[in-house]
C-alpha cells in the first residue's frame, strides 16, 4: 500500500469497465475499507435517474438497490461518468459529487461522504481513454489527476487472501394483531414489529455462535455484551478496529490454494454466524414457564408475517470477530429486514410477498451480490424477468443467458445437491475436452463450446444402445449443456422420453416408443423445441469433403452461440465441441466428442483413445474422418435470448 506522501495510484481489480458505445451514463465504483485506498473491485451502472438525463441519479432508488445488492464490507468509493465532449476536470468533480451524495444516501453517518473519492471520466469520442481523478480530504476544490493505473494480475487472490465471508441466516416471524375495523393500522404495527426485531440483534442477552463453514474446527461463543453497541460503521472505524480480540483469521483455512481460484464455495474462507436469544440470566432460578393472558378489548385479527433473512459480509481476516458481527453482520440483517419491509407494506393485507434472498457471483464480478426475489409467481413471471433484466443492465451482464436465476445462486452452506456429476444414479464426466492438447493447426484460432456439458455415450445408465443410439447420446449431451447453463431445469431425457416427445408432436407413430430406430438432425431439432423451447439452425452438406468449407461458419457459431453441435452423416452421429481454423490457409480441425464410446468413464482412456479429440478432415496418413460418399446434417442449437 502506498504511503501518504506518495502520488496516488488507482488499482483496478475488475477486468473491464462498463463502457457502452454511444451511451452516456454514470457508474458507481465499488471498493472496500479493507483494501488499499483507491482500489476498484467492480462497477455498478446507475439505472435510476431523476429525469431523462442519464447523468442525474435518483439517489433514493439507487441507494435502495445498492444497499440490497452490495454485501457489507464493500462500499461506493467513487463514480465514473461517460459522456461526449467532456471537460475532464469539471466532469470529474460531478462524478465525485455524485459518489459523495450516494454514500450519504447509503448511510445515516453525515460524515460518510467526506472521504477521499475517485472521479473517473470517459469521453465517448475516445472510449479507450479513461481519466482518473481523486479528491484530497474529500474536497471538490482540490482534485488531483492520477496517471498511475495498476491492473491486478490475480484479482481473486488479492480479494480472498485478504478477506473472508461472514454468513448469517435466520427466520423471523412477527405476529401482528390489529382491529378489522382499522386495517390501515397494520402497516404501523408491522413497522414497529420490524423495528423491535432489529433492536433484538443488539440485545445484551443475544448469544452469537460462530463456526467455520464446511470445516471441522470448533465453534466459539460471543455474548451480546461483548459486541459493540454503537450502530455506526464508517470506513475509518472498520480499518482501525480493535485487533486484540479473536480475529476472523481464527477460522481461516491454511490449506487452501487461492492462486488457482475456482469458486467462492471452494476457495473463500467462510464463517457462519448464528444468533440465539438467551431469555434467562444465570442469576434467575429455574422455574416453570408462565403463560400470561391479555384479553383483547375489541375484535382482533392475527396476521403472521415471516421473513427469511440471509446475509453475506466481506471482512478482513485481521478484523476482530466481535467487531465484524457488530459493524457488518448486524447492520446487514437490519438493512435486509428494512428492505423486505419496504417491499411488503403495500400488499401486506392483500397478499404477503414471498421474499427470499439469494447470493450470486456472476462472471466478471469478483465479489458476491445479494438479490431479493419475490417467489409467489415463479421465475418465469414477467415481473421477475424484468427484475433480472434490470440487474443484468446494472452489472453489465449479457441479455442472452440466465446468470441470475435461482439455480445460479452460490451454495454458501453446501446444502444444494450437486447435479454436475450425478444424475439419475449414474456418474457423468463433465467438460472432457479441457484436457485435450492443441489441434496442430498452424496459425489457427480455436473457437470452442462455451460453458459446461456432460459426456453421454453408448451403454450409459445400463442401456445397450450400441449401433443405434449415437444421435440420442449427442442430444443428451446438448440438453445437459442447456441444463448446466440454467436455461432449463428439466432432467436430461432418456431415449424413451425422447421418442415419446417425437410421438407427442406427431412426427412419429406410437410404435416408435421403445424401438431402436435412428433419429437425425431434424428429429433432434423437434425435441429441443418441444422440451426446452430452443430453436436450431441446420446446415446441409452433400459430402464430408465439403465440411472444411463450413469451418468459418462453425467458428462464428461457437463464438456467438457457444452451444455443442450435432453432426450426423450416414449412420453415425458425433458431437462437435469446437473448430480450430486458419482463415488464411484454410487449414482446420474439428473437436469431436464421440458418443460411440462403450467403456467406463475413465478420462485418460477416453482422451488417449481419441474418443474426445481434434480430428482433421484428412489425417497425416491420408485417412478421411468425414466420408466423401455420405451427406451430412449439422444441428446448431441457438442460445435462447433470455435472462
Amino acid at each position: 500500500m502506498a504511503s501518504e506522501n506518495q502520488d496516488p495510484a488507482i488499482r483496478i481489480l475488475c477486468r473491464r469497465l462498463q463502457i457502452i458505445k454511444n451511451e452516456s451514463g454514470i457508474q458507481w465504483l465499488i471498493g472496500s475499507p479493507f483494501f488499499p485506498r483507491y482500489t476498484v473491485i467492480s462497477t455498478f451502472r446507475c439505472i435510476h435517474t431523476t429525469s431523462s438525463n442519464p447523468l442525474s441519479p435518483d439517489f433514493s432508488k439507487e441507494s435502495d438497490d445498492i444497499r440490497t445488492l452490495l454485501p457489507k464490507g464493500f462500499e461506493v468509493i467513487g463514480a465514473l461518468i461517460v459522456g461526449k465532449d467532456c471537460t475532464f476536470d469539471k466532469i470529474a468533480k460531478e462524478a465525485i459529487n455524485a459518489a459523495c451524495n450516494m454514500r450519504k444516501s447509503l448511510s445515516s453517518d453525515a460524515n460518510l461522504g467526506n472521504q477521499e473519492l475517485i472521479g473517473a471520466v470517459v469521453d465517448l469520442n475516445n472510449a479507450k481513454d479513461v481519466r482518473f481523478f481523486v479528491s484530497k480530504d474529500g474536497q471538490l476544490d482540490s482534485l488531483e489527476s492520477v496517471s498511475s493505473i495498476v491492473y491486478e494480475d490475480n484479482p481473486e487472490k488479492f480479494v480472498w487472501e485478504r478477506g473472508c465471508l461472514l454468513h448469517c441466516a435466520l427466520q423471523v416471524k412477527m405476529p401482528l394483531y390489529y382491529q378489522p375495523s382499522k386495517p390501515n393500522d397494520v402497516h404501523e404495527i408491522y413497522m414497529r414489529a420490524a423495528d423491535a426485531v432489529a433492536s433484538k440483534f443488539r440485545d445484551p442477552l443475544v448469544t452469537c455462535l460462530i463456526e467455520a463453514l464446511n470445516e471441522t474446527s470448533g465453534a466459539i461463543v460471543l455474548r451480546g455484551s461483548e459486541l459493540s453497541t454503537d450502530s455506526s460503521s464508517s470506513s475509518s472505524e472498520l480499518k482501525g478496529s480493535d485487533t486484540k480480540a479473536l480475529l476472523c483469521s481464527h477460522f481461516s483455512s491454511r490449506s487452501k490454494d487461492i492462486t488457482s481460484f475456482s469458486s467462492i464455495e471452494e476457495s473463500a474462507d467462510k464463517i457462519q454466524v448464528s444468533f440465539l436469544l438467551n431469555k434467562s440470566m444465570n442469576s434467575v432460578k429455574p422455574s416453570a414457564p408462565i403463560a400470561e393472558y391479555y384479553p383483547a378489548t375489541q375484535e382482533t385479527q392475527l396476521l403472521v408475517v415471516g421473513h427469511k433473512l440471509e446475509v453475506l459480509c466481506y471482512a478482513s481476516k485481521d478484523l476482530s470477530l466481535a467487531y465484524g458481527i457488530s459493524k457488518l453482520v448486524i447492520p446487514a440483517l437490519v438493512d435486509q429486514l428494512h428492505s423486505m419491509r419496504k417491499v411488503s407494506i403495500p400488499d401486506l393485507l392483500k397478499r404477503h410477498p414471498e421474499l427470499h434472498p439469494y447470493h450470486f457471483l456472476p462472471p466478471g464480478i469478483l465479489h458476491p451480490i445479494t438479490v431479493l426475489y419475490e417467489l409467489s409467481y415463479g421465475e418465469t413471471e414477467l415481473k421477475q424477468v424484468e427484475t433480472r433484466r434490470s440487474l443484468h443492465l446494472r452489472l453489465g451482464l449479457p441479455f442472452d443467458r440466465p446468470l441470475l436465476r435461482i439455480s445460479n445462486a452460490i451454495d454458501i452452506v453446501g446444502k444444494k445437491h450437486s447435479s454436475n456429476l450425478v444424475q439419475k444414479g449414474s456418474s457423468f464426466l463433465k467438460d472432457v475436452h479441457l484436457t485435450i492438447p492443441s489441434s496442430g493447426v498452424s496459425g489457427g484460432v480455436a473457437s470452442l463450446v462455451q460453458g459446461s456439458y456432460q459426456y453421454y455415450h453408448y451403454l450409459h445408465e445400463g442401456l445397450d444402445d450400441s449401433g443405434w443410439g449415437c444421435a440420442y447420446r449427442s442430444l443428451q449431451t446438448i440438453i445437459s449443456w442447456f441444463k448446466l447453463q440454467n436455461y432449463t431445469s428439466i432432467d436430461v431425457p432418456s431415449h424413451r422420453e425422447i421418442q415419446q416427445a417425437l410421438v407427442e408432436i406427431g412426427d412419429k407413430d406410437p410404435s416408435f416408443i421403445g424401438s431402436r430406430e435412428w433419429i437425425g438432425a431434424i428429429e433432434l431439432s423437434f425435441v429441443l423445441d418441444k422440451l426446452i423451447g430452443a430453436s436450431c439452425k441446420i446446415i446441409n452438406v452433400r459430402s464430408g469433403a465439403e465440411l472444411p468449407e463450413k469451418c468459418r461458419e462453425l467458428a462464428l457459431h461457437f463464438e456467438n452461440q457457444g452451444t455443442p453441435i450435432m453432426i450426423g452423416g450416414g449412420v453415425l452421429a458425433y458431437t462437435l465441441l469446437g473448430v480450430d481454423y486458419n482463415d488464411a490457409s484454410g487449414d482446420c480441425a474439428f473437436l469431436i466428442l464421440d458418443p460411440h464410446f462403450t467403456g467406463s468413464d475413465d478420462i485418460k482412456k477416453i482422451v488417449n483413445g481419441g474418443w474426445c479429440g481434434w480430428k482433421k478432415a484428412v489425417d497425416s496418413k491420408g485417412k478421411h474422418f468425414f466420408l466423401h460418399d455420405k451427406f451430412y446434417n449439422l444441428l446448431l442449437p441457438q442460445r435462447p435470448n433470455m435472462v
